[in-house]
């Protein structure tokens, strides 16, 4: 064979070996079953532990049937119960822009499958956002650094692996509008999607199959409502 035609077949078997090594695409995401959590957030609220500065002007507490996070730094509402397998969640969220003190149009952010490596108890943070830094998660930032960018994360092992990203403006936010935001976990994948559409689906080589949601947020007032947690079969 001739040195071009041998390099070319050199290249084919590696391009062949690297397409059979590829992670296969997520597609299949099991069906909607039984409901876990459902919270209309229309009491007090409870089932929550809340990690920001209390301080005045900072708030965290169910108001006019939403759970609002109305704060000058960072927050993170973490519901109490452990979750684990395959998972639906769905909730409502808005960022409010309407003249308040704290109000900004940025940082629509989720944490779930999170869990702290090295202790326990995971709810041991002041909400500031690199107190986050050490645990294993994946982490979902719309709208973020001033709405300007909206990422997908996977924490692990000292790391913050970036999945994707948008800058577009399609990607961003838009204030006082209702977000339908459905996180996804199944077979090793995990989904984003908001208002009906994929905006980030991940196979995990190592997935995380336990842990805890949190509903996060800096610097900004947003309400969060219809929050539905289902297993998916």
């Amino acid at each position: 064979m001739r040195p071009g035609l041998a390099a070319l077949a050199a290249l084919t078997a590696l391009a062949g070996q690297a397409d059979a090594a590829a992670p296969a695409a997520c597609t299949d995401w099991g069906k909607p079953g039984a409901v876990l959590v459902r919270d209309d957030f229309g009491g007090p609220l409870a089932g929550y532990v809340a990690e920001y500065a209390r301080k005045p002007g900072n708030v965290v507490e169910n108001r006019d049937g939403r759970l609002l996070m109305d704060v000058d730094s960072g927050a993170t509402v973490w519901l109490d119960k452990p979750l684990s397998g395959n998972l639906l969640i769905r909730f409502t969220r808005r960022v409010v822009v309407a003249g308040g003190k704290n109000d900004r149009l940025s940082d629509l952010n989720v944490f779930w499958m999170a869990r702290d490596p090295a202790r326990a108890d995971l709810f041991t943070r002041s909400g500031k956002f690199e107190d986050y830094d050490d645990l294993a998660m994946y982490y979902v930032g719309i709208g973020g650094n001033r709405n300007t960018t909206t990422r997908l994360r996977r924490y692990g092992d000292g790391e913050r692996k970036l999945v994707g990203e948008y800058g577009d403006a399609p990607h961003l936010l838009m204030p006082n509008r209702d977000y339908r935001i459905e996180i996804a976990v199944y077979g090793g994948c995990t989904r984003v999607r908001v208002d009906g559409a994929d905006w980030f689906t991940y196979r995990d080589p190592h997935p995380l199959t336990a842990g805890y949601l949190g509903l996060r947020t800096t610097w900004s007032r947003q309400t969060v409502d219809d929050l539905t947690i289902q297993r998916l079969e």
